[in-house]
């Protein structure tokens, strides 16, 4: 019997509230579903399921807070099912009990996932058990479905569910102007709907900046931090997005952000020793690069979810990825994997004019990344002076893992790589 446990959604998180549960005893779960909505200080996380199996007792119920590390629900992992199902008697192996009448029911965990996606469960064909909708069978649906970037990035904004909106654009499809009429009949967030009072903004504004303040509070006491910075020339870098985006759609285009995304991520996994975590006093080291993204709220406060193996996807998944993680910070979708797992992190202040940021080391990680904006400064180049676009790039690492050489060859090899960013 395993242990659905309130998941430490950060190291800022001493308690959480369960806002929804989307399972029921009996219910099969795969891992990674998500079967939960938490509140946190933050913000609500949707919980994913740490294993397979079905769902036995559901310990706290809805509205109930607890410390981290309460057992909120017991689960029969799928070992344990195959072993029961063993030693069931010939008896009754030899005359199953009859299929139940009807359409097959639908779980939880799937009809979450089609509201995420935007899918319609009534048109979609279930390809699982007696005909059962899989999580499988909605995404295929979802891939087919038309609609456009910006309506999911509005409709995630607005807290609207995809599936009851209807498209007004070609073929039926799904734009911007569809999910703003559709935002004014939306019911209440899924607070409401479980029967919760919603947190007012002053609120969430309040318990997030006490989390954070605990945290920092900590890092700075706990962790000595020491700090470097470099000058990179942006000059061939930006040159050669310009040259990429001229031939894709505006929506398509790559930002300077990716790439200084991509370069640390890579820069990363060269110098491992600043990729990882400071745990009894001893640092680990991480198997991949999971790229922490400091990303502002609009009411204040900060969110860093982590973009997953960020060294090892292209520039366009990448910014796909940025992107996605923004709108549901924002709008309250993360999942709990995204908050609990980042490696390294990294703060890009340059969209509010900041020419550079000595940032806050996140425990138990031991480097912070930050970058100010792509400005032109006067630069010697060849013994000639010219107006060159440049960014600053600063690095807050943890004394107990490395020093100040490890960390000026990190810099070096970020600088390194902006010069060719066709590599990346």
């Amino acid at each position: 019997m395993a242990e659905f446990r309130m998941p430490a959604l950060g190291a800022d998180m001493d308690e959480g509230t369960v806002v929804e549960w989307l399972v029921k005893p009996g219910d099969e779960v795969q891992k990674g579903d998500v079967i939960a909505v938490i509140d946190t200080a933050k913000s609500a996380i949707d919980a994913e399921s740490f294993c397979s199996g079905t769902i036995d007792q559901l310990v706290i119920g809805a509205g109930q807070t607890v410390p981290v590390g309460t057992v909120l629900a017991t689960i029969t992992e799928q070992g344990a099912e195959r072993k029961a199902a063993a030693a069931v008697v010939p008896e009754q192996a030899a005359h199953p009990a009859p299929p139940q009448p009807g359409l097959p029911a639908i779980s939880p965990v799937v009809r979450h996932r089609a509201r995420e996606l935007g899918v319609d469960l009534a048109k979609v064909h279930g390809t699982g058990r007696a005909g059962s909708v899989t999580r499988a069978d909605v995404e295929r649906a979802a891939s087919r479905r038309r609609i456009t970037p910006r309506a999911r990035a509005i409709a995630a904004q607005l807290g609207v569910d995809l599936t009851e909106v209807s498209g007004t654009g070609p073929d039926g499809s799904i734009r911007e102007a569809d999910v703003r009429a559709a935002a004014a009949h939306e019911p209440s967030p899924v607070r409401a709907e479980a029967g919760l009072p919603a947190k007012s903004a002053a609120e969430r504004t309040a318990s997030m900046r006490q989390a954070i303040a605990r945290l920092m509070a900590r890092s700075k006491r706990e962790i000595p931090h020491y700090y470097v910075s470099n000058t990179a020339d942006m000059t061939t870098a930006m040159n050669w997005l310009h040259d990429r985006n001229r031939e894709r759609e505006v929506g398509d285009r790559v930002v300077p952000a990716a790439l200084l995304l991509k370069a640390t991520a890579v820069a990363a996994q060269q110098i491992p020793q600043l990729n990882g975590y400071w745990i009894d006093n001893e640092f680990r080291p991480a198997e991949a690069v999971h790229l922490g993204l400091a990303i502002s709220l609009r009411g204040g406060g900060l969110l860093t979810p982590a973009i997953h193996d960020a060294a090892s996807l292209g520039l366009t998944e990448l910014m796909t990825r940025m992107r996605d993680l923004v709108t549901r910070a924002r709008s309250g979708r993360l999942r709990g994997s995204e908050l609990t797992d980042a490696t390294i992190t990294v703060t890009n202040l340059g969209d509010q004019g900041v020419e550079s940021v000595f940032g806050v080391i996140y425990p138990p990680q031991v480097a912070l990344v930050g970058f100010g904006k792509v400005h032109e400064r006067a630069v010697a180049v060849n013994g000639l002076v010219g107006a060159r676009p440049v960014v600053v790039t600063t690095l807050a690492a943890d004394h107990r893992a490395t020093d100040g050489y490890a960390g000026a060859r990190f810099l070096s090899a970020i600088s390194n790589l902006l010069q060719r960013p066709e590599e990346l």
